[in-house]
């Protein structure tokens, strides 16, 4: 019998979005961390909601992958 890991919906909010292209930057980024499987970033709302696993990467770590794209963000309570 396998287990699937648990996977956790973090929703981001990001700063510093000037053109569509942000978009594919922080998706290539965020995508690269261990443990995550979905990441989604709406250019309109600098929403990113990133579905992981949080035994392997935490939202301060998502938060940290963000800013090394050259965004701000901080986790959002909705």
């Amino acid at each position: 019998m396998t287990t699937t890991p648990a996977t956790t919906r973090s929703i981001f909010r990001a700063e510093g979005f000037s053109c569509p292209s942000c978009v594919a930057k922080i998706e290539k980024r965020v995508g690269k961390l261990k443990g995550v499987t979905d990441v989604s970033v709406k250019f309109a709302s600098a929403r990113v909601t990133v579905d992981h696993d949080p035994s392997l990467t935490s939202t301060e770590e998502i938060v940290e992958a963000i800013g090394k794209a050259g965004y701000t963000a901080t986790l959002s309570v909705f």
